[in-house]
Order: C-alpha cells, then structure tokens, then sequence
C-alpha cells in the first residue's frame, strides 16, 4: 500500500468500470480493466517487470474525471493466464498484445504511461505504432540492455551488499559467478518445489531494492508466491534474451517518437534503474520534460515520484501537452 504521504497525492481508489478477458493465442489470456470517464482521455497503463501485474492504487493516478484508463496483466503476470508462462512471451507479442486490446476497446489514439519495464515497452510500442499514440508519461527508464540486466544482478549490491548477498546465497557457491543462468536452471524447472523458491528468492531481491528508504513490507510483498512466479520467472526470461531488443535499438528509432510530447520523471537514487539511462533519454530526446526527483530510488510509490507523475497527467488533461 502506499504510504500516507503519498496516498494524499493519488485519486481516490474507484471501481474497474469495465473489465475482461482477451485470449491472444493458444496458451495465454490476458486480464484488462478500464475505469474513469469514458468520454475522457484514453490512456493505456503499462506495469512493470516484466510480471509485475496491476495493484488496484494503479487506477489511481488518474483522475477519473478527465481520463479513460485501460490497464492490463501482460502475459504471465497478475491475474493473466497462465501465471509465469514465459513460453510465447516476447516483447514483440506483447506489442501485438496491446494493439488487440486498443482494437477491442474501440480507441484510435491513447496516452501510453510506463514505468520500469512499462517504460521499455511504452517506448517500444511506440517506436512501432507512434499514429496510435497521444504522448508518454515515463518513469524509471529501462532499455532492457544487456549492461542494465547485469547491473540488476550485481551492480545493486555496491548500495544493497546485504541484499545481494542472500540473493546470492540462493545458489550454490560454484555456481555464483554467473548468477542468471544458476537461477535460470532452477527458474524454469518443471517442480515448484525448485522453482517457486528460486521466484521468491529473486523477487524479494527486487522489492528490497525499490525505495529509498527500504520497506520490509513491500521486499514481504514481493516474495508472496503469486507475485514471485510472475517477477521472477518473466525476468529471468526477458534477462536472458536482452529483452527481446536488439542493442541501441530504443534510441536508434527515437525519431518515431521524438515529435511526441513526452515526460520522464527519474529518482535520482533509482539502484535498480539508474538515472544515466533516463539522463541519456533526456540527451537524445531534449523536447522531453526531464524531472529528476531528488529524494526517490525507483518506486512509483515514493511521495516524490508520485507527485510529478500525477502532475503530468494533469497538465496533459488540461491541454494535451505537458507545458509546466
């Protein structure tokens, strides 16, 4: 949950004024939700991850006045089916994913609002379909890069050594100079007696590294087996395959977008997603607005982070623009 602070600056919580199930191929169906105003701004949220899923306080950044939000489990997480199946899960697919459910929801053209992995797949879904696109709300920016996804794995124990160390520990010694493919072999086992400890033990590495102050109860959240067969077994996947991109690509095809407006909001103290790959965004894309938030690390969830994110949503709403 967020905290007090915080939860003066979100909307208050309303109902999923529609919601249901889009079945995408032979194996995976998608849960999707919309709330607010169905006359106002349609805007598509996009979680992070890969395989996070949606929290209700999601809804929440929206004001349910102004704006029609549609969210949605990507394959394999939340309440999608079924629940951490990285077979047919690409970012290719869930590009195709999210072009289905605009289709099915009768939009032409939406805000796209990503943070973490939602901001790699808002910026990759653009990339392929910038005339379906009102603009961008980023946050914590990721390239899925394969120097990124070996900072997650060992760089965030330079400021979280205790941390990293029972991550670690989840493997064998001999096996611990490569500590992607050790989770990878127990990861994607057949018995849930190998893997789902080896989700757990990955997700809450994850959660423990969020804040920047660390709060036990989310790195507690994030080891709850629903959550960890999603976070753990898609990341590792996605890890493994340099997220489906090829390198560089996010800004070799930035001019797509680059006549877009565009916000990125960035904690200055982000361990998971450092700031120099939002700062190197910023160079290539100056029209952007850049906001670094000086006393956030990575969560949505830090008072800080909420805070601009929640005022760029509401500069767009009053002129589709993101002027301060």
């Amino acid at each position: 949950m967020p905290s007090p602070a915080t939860n003066a600056l979100l909307y208050p919580l309303v109902e999923a004024r529609a919601q249901g199930r889009l079945k995408v191929d032979d194996l995976h169906e998608l849960h999707w939700e919309e709330c607010g105003d169905p006359e106002g701004i349609p805007v598509l949220f996009l979680h992070g991850g890969p395989g996070a899923g949606l929290s209700e306080d999601h809804r929440r950044f929206f004001d349910p006045s102004g704006y029609r939000a549609v969210l949605f489990d990507q394959r394999g997480s939340g309440q999608s089916t079924p629940l951490g199946e990285y077979r047919q899960n690409t970012t290719q697919l869930l590009i195709e994913d999210i072009e289905r459910l605009r289709e099915l929801r009768g939009i032409d053209r939406w805000l796209v609002f990503g943070g973490s992995w939602g901001s790699t797949l808002a910026l990759a879904y653009g990339e392929v379909h910038p005339e379906r696109c009102l603009g961008f709300v980023l946050r914590g920016i990721y390239f899925g890069s394969r120097a990124e996804n070996d900072w997650w794995i060992n760089g965030q124990g330079l400021f979280f050594p205790e941390t990293h160390r029972r991550f670690a520990a989840g493997v064998p010694v001999e096996e611990r100079g490569d500590l992607l493919r050790a989770y990878a072999r127990r990861m994607f086992h057949e018995d849930p007696a190998i893997h789902a400890p080896a989700a757990q033990a990955w997700s809450r590495y994850e959660g423990a590294c969020l804040h920047l102050i660390p709060d036990p109860s989310v790195e507690e959240a994030f080891g709850e087996l629903r959550v960890a067969l999603g976070v753990g077994r898609l990341e590792c996947h996605y890890f493994l395959n340099d997220c489906f991109l090829e390198e560089g690509q996010i800004l070799r095809d930035l001019g797509r977008i680059r006549h877009l407006p565009a916000v990125i909001v960035q904690g200055r103290y982000d361990v998971v997603c450092p700031i120099h790959t939002a700062w190197t965004l910023h160079e290539a894309w100056p029209e952007a607005v850049f906001q670094i938030v000086p006393d956030a690390g990575h969560s949505a969830f830090e008072a800080g982070i909420t805070k601009e994110l929640v005022a760029a949503l509401d500069r767009f709403k009053g002129s589709r623009r993101f002027d301060r």
